[in-house]
């Protein structure tokens, strides 16, 4: 009696094919990063009190804070503020970091993979 060999193992090419899919995915994730990285998100909090600019890396490359926010009798508020625009520009930047890997890898999670 002869054992089958499962199609699927008599195929190389298809796998050939699923490395190279893989490598491309791989490439193109690659690329994502590194012009996501240069990207400049921003957030404005308080009416424009507060505003923070960050890259993709999650740099904060400005703070800009409206003068009539600075109260010596209440620096709470102007913490506050901060702390929530810090807080909405890393948001912003997760979800578009999350959607453009999303295209790239057609919504398969691919989290420590790569």
């Amino acid at each position: 009696m002869k054992a089958r060999i499962p199609q699927s193992m008599q195929q190389p090419s298809n796998m050939n094919q699923v490395i190279r899919q893989a490598q491309k995915m791989q490439e193109d994730m690659a690329a994502f990063q590194e012009e996501f990285s240069a990207k400049e998100f921003n957030a404005s909090v308080g009416g424009g009190a507060v505003e923070i600019t960050m890259n993709g890396a999650r740099e904060v490359l400005s703070v800009k804070i409206k003068p009539e926010v600075i109260d010596p009798e209440d620096p709470e508020m102007l913490e506050d503020l901060i702390a929530s625009a810090v807080n909405e520009v890393l948001k912003n930047i997760e979800t578009e970091n999350n959607d453009g890997m999303g295209k790239i890898t057609g919504g398969m999670n691919m989290a420590g993979l790569f």
